[in-house]
């Protein structure tokens, strides 16, 4: 029997600029396959929670312009589970939404907040890991987060560090978030061992995270204290876009968890990866023993080492002589720049904004 009290928020309304020209604007990274595995990436996230979390307990949150996406691609998700945004705020003002709304529907509401665009692994373990942060934040006033072991020294992603003293049956306590660092400062952390990926993923009571921004961030918390007998209501909407008009723009990070003391980790062993660029969907990509990765059986390597090559049309690609580069090719638009530049394809697409207008982006 599932849990009727908990529930997921999976956030959806990111514009995914870094997996440019296969994801627009107008149909991003979340609403895509992009590793050909029949699913796209919000349809295998809700997959994963639907194991364990109600499915009437499941919720998206996106920006207006993609409720009929997720209408489409999730077709089981009740209409009233579908939280649009009336415009992108960051993951603070996301949060506190859900959370006022779940705390009103519940107030005893336990809730997974989860990105929508991450490739997870060991589907048993990551919902073993799940439930053991829900028991631990229904239990105490706690937010807890799920590291990720290091592979590498990854620049790209924060990282948090955790005491290892302070263990309560495998969950510890948080010291500090780290925002992305520089390759030796990463070296560092992994030769510390108390460094692990920050996933992104958060577990708390709808009522204790709203509790924290009161304490942490009233600014926000009162912007939607105020309206809070207007959601669930048919004048939600209308509130929602009030507030939005009024909320600053800032991460659920720096608003609460860095500022928080009652933050735990669970560090976990199941295989996890943001898919935030095009380098980490090459490394999760089949290759041949030249290190090349195609998604399309059109695309013909000759004397090349180290490319992606990403194509969702038919015609005859040949890439010859060419050595670690990323090749994207849709209807539109043809990519092509070095992997070691892919932290540069934000200001490609401005560039290309600047010059063609937005119809491309």
């Amino acid at each position: 029997m599932k849990n009727q009290n908990n529930y997921v928020a999976i956030m959806a309304g990111g514009v995914g600029s870094r997996f440019w020209p296969m994801s627009k604007t107008s149909y991003p990274k979340q609403f895509l396959d992009i590793l050909n595995t029949g699913r796209t990436l919000i349809q295998s996230t809700y997959d994963r929670f639907s194991n364990f979390i109600p499915e009437q307990n499941i919720f998206v949150v996106t920006s207006e312009e993609y409720v009929s996406i997720v209408k489409e691609q999730l077709p089981h998700l009740p209409e009233g589970n579908i939280v649009a945004e009336p415009e992108r705020k960051n993951t603070a003002a996301c949060v506190a939404y859900i959370s006022f709304k779940l705390k009103k529907m519940n107030p005893n509401a336990n809730m997974i907040v989860a990105p929508s665009d991450h490739l997870i692994g060991d589907l048993d373990l990551f919902t073993d890991t799940c439930k053991k942060a829900l028991d631990f934040t229904a239990k105490q006033y706690a937010f807890v987060t799920l590291g990720i072991k290091p592979t590498h020294p990854n620049t790209g992603y924060g990282y948090i560090q955790f005491d290892q003293e302070k263990n309560h049956s495998g969950v510890f306590k948080v010291n500090r978030f780290t925002e992305k660092p520089d390759l030796s400062t990463a070296k560092e952390f992994l030769s510390e061992g108390n460094y692990l990926w920050n996933s992104g993923i958060f577990i708390w009571k709808a009522e204790d995270i709203v509790d924290a921004f009161w304490e942490h961030f009233q600014y926000m918390y009162d912007l939607f204290q105020d309206r809070i007998d207007d959601l669930n209501t048919s004048n939600e909407a209308q509130a929602i876009q009030d507030i939005y008009e009024k909320c600053p723009s800032t991460s659920i990070d720096y608003a609460i968890m860095e500022k928080s003391n009652n933050v735990y980790l669970i560090p976990s062993d199941f295989t996890w990866n943001d898919l935030g660029t095009w380098n980490s969907a090459y490394e999760n990509f089949k290759k041949d023993e030249e290190m090349n990765a195609s998604n399309s059986n059109s695309a013909i390597l000759v004397d090349s080492k180290g490319c992606l090559v990403h194509s969702n049309e038919q015609k005859l690609m040949v890439i010859g002589g060419l050595e670690d580069l990323i090749i994207v090719n849709t209807p539109e638009a043809l990519l092509i720049c070095k992997k070691e530049n892919e932290q540069q394809i934000k200001e490609y697409v401005a560039k290309v904004k600047e010059v063609k207008g937005v119809f491309y982006i």
